[in-house]
């Protein structure tokens, strides 16, 4: 028997380290239990990515065979001038929506950290953005018309001409960012409000004794206790308000005047009205790399790998 349990024990430990580590009973396990997410991240992500790849290096039109012509695709898109002035209308979307969103959410979630105790008024925050983006995108289109909307209804009361929010080249793209800010920024502030169940309460009484107000807590130990999840929140965000589609397709379907045609409108147009699959793949995995570098850009420079609270 102690030679058989010593014959065990010689056999385990000539087993290279690497493989107790990938193929031990607790990493089979683990496996196992994410098998299921990873067979649909393989499905619905990782291959449709692969073959969009291929189909970006040709001319596929969705009716017949695809075939290869290299760069021409990429060279195409790098001198289309709409595909500028799109990259330009989204990235103008995005300085409307995000600061704006960020900065109230931050509030919201103060708020309601300090002041509103009720779980129901809180559930009332968030309620926009468990609302389809489509059916938010409709209401607010009636409540924007210039002759039935309550905006309209409540300038001609004031005396003061009607606003074409949605019909006006100047007045389209921040109506459709303050649609979606209204929308979503409740999503911000929820994940903002569990950072700051995070931060400890004795780090404020410290504060306190030390003379701290309200507003130096906030500028010295909230904001900087809460990087890793406003990081989070700017990188999800920005990602978030270049995918903007929904609400400008039920709106104003990239106009008036091409003022708000963002990219994934313009990838829509060339995929779906156009038939060019293979030119419209070749600006989604330019806009791919895009979000790439913007999201290492942010990581790095607010220092996502790090946190204020070790």
């Amino acid at each position: 028997m102690a030679n058989a349990g010593m014959t065990q024990s010689i056999g385990a430990s000539k087993t290279p380290a690497w493989v107790r580590q990938w193929f031990g009973a607790e990493t089979l396990t683990a496996w196992l239990f994410i098998l299921p997410s990873l067979i649909g991240f393989v499905t619905f992500y990782a291959v449709p990515m692969l073959r969009g790849v291929f189909y970006s290096f040709t001319d596929w039109n969705m009716l017949k065979d695809p075939n290869l012509i290299g760069l021409g695709n990429y060279t195409k898109l790098f001198a289309d001038k709409q595909f500028w002035r799109s990259l330009q209308v989204t990235g103008y979307y995005v300085l409307l929506n995000i600061p704006i969103q960020t900065v109230l959410a931050v509030l919201l979630a103060v708020m309601m950290e300090r002041v509103v105790k009720s779980t129901w008024v809180r559930s009332i925050f968030i309620l926009p953005w468990l609302l389809p983006p489509v059916t938010v995108a409709m209401v607010w289109v009636w409540l924007l018309n210039p002759g039935m909307g309550m905006f309209g209804i409540a300038f001609k009361a004031l005396g003061l001409p009607p606003l074409s929010f949605l019909g006006s080249p100047d007045q389209a793209m921040p109506s459709i960012a303050m649609i979606n800010i209204w929308q979503y920024t409740g999503n911000a502030a929820l994940l903002i409000f569990a950072g700051l169940q995070t931060i400890p309460k004795e780090v404020y009484e410290a504060a306190s004794i030390d003379g701290a107000n309200d507003a130096e807590q906030f500028w010295w130990i909230t904001i900087p206790l809460l990087r890793p999840v406003l990081v989070f929140v700017l990188v999800t965000t920005v990602i978030g308000s270049f995918q903007v589609f929904d609400t400008v397709a039920v709106t104003t379907k990239g106009g008036p005047v091409d003022a708000t045609r963002v990219i994934l409108w313009y990838i829509y147009e060339y995929a779906f009205s156009r038939f060019k699959m293979g030119y419209a793949t070749a600006i989604s995995m330019v806009v791919f790399a895009i979000l790439m570098v913007i999201t290492f850009i942010q990581m790095r420079v607010l220092r996502a790998d790090s946190s204020d609270l070790a």
